[in-house]
């Protein structure tokens, strides 16, 4: 028997507050991506504190760009109960919009601190991944970002999923692909990817962000077809049938599209930012190889500005320190005091 939440989504209630697990699964995720950051800081004796406050301040700009991003492509649906639009609990955030406004936190913090944009942004890349791979948990339990609908059998018996996903993807009348399971699988293998990535010694600054955001949209944009909640808009039928024709090759491996309301368009906009993103990453990758610009490597020492011009400043104790005594003339052997004192 089935039931239309097999999961309680409030994990438990302090007085009359629940406490959701879509939101206690997203701060694990924060945390783990936390963890991960800090231990790779310390190769280059980057503070656990710099990468906490980083967190306290990336958070919520993260949440708030992808409500926001959230909201603006389903605005219909908010504009007549804007109460709605804060109550992230129920679901409803982005990643490209947490991305976006995480990287805008990121460059006003690493730039206070003195520290260069691209080589933090590497160090914090698989951390990223790991929060994406942990946070796509609490889709699960909410029952959304699933895909179309497919047979009990290619749950259980070609993708051998344990009974507690198999009943979740049980949502109204059928089941549907775990396609939180398929997005939370890639990121896991985009970790173990950039982890080997970055003990290379032709990895240049900056690249292993890049990297992330090529491998990441890669995943995206052909997991993104398969669901029936994608976030859309009206566009240019060319260029809809320009997406559909990339994504053919998952029809050869038995997968079908799922659902996009008419109502919300004929392009699904994460879908085609992810191939905007995947060009842009390569092509910035290349001109600034090409132009010298990453003339660092990941591996070398990350230094603050602010830390090496407080390391310049002479202390003003050092300015009022007496200057030293000039020495005592001393009596020359052959001649007395008397003779010294009337020179």
């Amino acid at each position: 028997m089935f039931f239309s939440l097999a999961i309680d989504p409030i994990v438990f209630s302090i007085g009359s507050l629940p406490v959701h697990w879509y939101g206690l699964i997203l701060g694990v995720g924060a945390l783990v991506g936390l963890l991960l950051a800090i231990q790779e800081g310390k190769r280059f004796n980057i503070s656990q504190e710099f990468f906490m406050d980083m967190l306290l301040l990336g958070l919520p700009s993260a949440i708030i760009g992808a409500r926001i991003y959230y909201v603006a492509f389903k605005w219909e649906d908010y504009k007549d109960n804007f109460a709605d639009v804060f109550k992230i609990w129920n679901g409803g955030i982005a990643i490209y919009g947490a991305l976006i406004g995480a990287v805008i936190c990121g460059i006003i913090y690493f730039r206070y601190k003195g520290y260069p944009f691209w080589r933090i942004v590497d160090i914090c890349a698989p951390g990223l991944l790991a929060g994406q791979m942990i946070g796509r948990w609490g889709n699960f339990v909410n029952q959304e970002a699933y895909g179309g609908v497919v047979e009990e059998s290619f749950l259980r018996d070609k993708l051998h999923l344990p009974d507690f996903i198999v009943n979740q993807m049980y949502i109204g009348d059928a089941f549907h692909h775990p396609t939180f399971l398929y997005e939370s699988l890639w990121s896991l293998l985009g970790i173990l990817l950039l982890m080997v990535l970055r003990r290379q010694k032709f990895v240049r600054a900056g690249e292993i962000f890049l990297s992330y955001f090529i491998w990441y949209s890669i995943g995206r944009f052909f997991i993104e077809a398969l669901r029936t909640d994608s976030l859309g808009f009206q566009g240019n039928s060319g260029v809809a049938s320009f997406l559909n024709g990339l994504w053919t090759p998952m029809k050869w491996f038995g997968f079908e599209q799922g659902y996009l309301d008419p109502a919300y368009g004929n392009i699904r906009s994460s879908q085609l930012l992810a191939l905007l993103t995947i060009v842009a990453a390569i092509i910035i990758i290349i001109v600034r190889r090409v132009t010298g610009q990453p003339k660092d490597h990941y591996s070398d020492p990350i230094i603050s500005t602010k830390v090496a011009a407080v390391d310049t400043i002479v202390p003003d104790s050092a300015a009022h320190t007496p200057q030293s005594a000039p020495p005592v003339r001393q009596p020359e052997p052959d001649k007395t005091p008397d003779e010294v004192s009337k020179e």
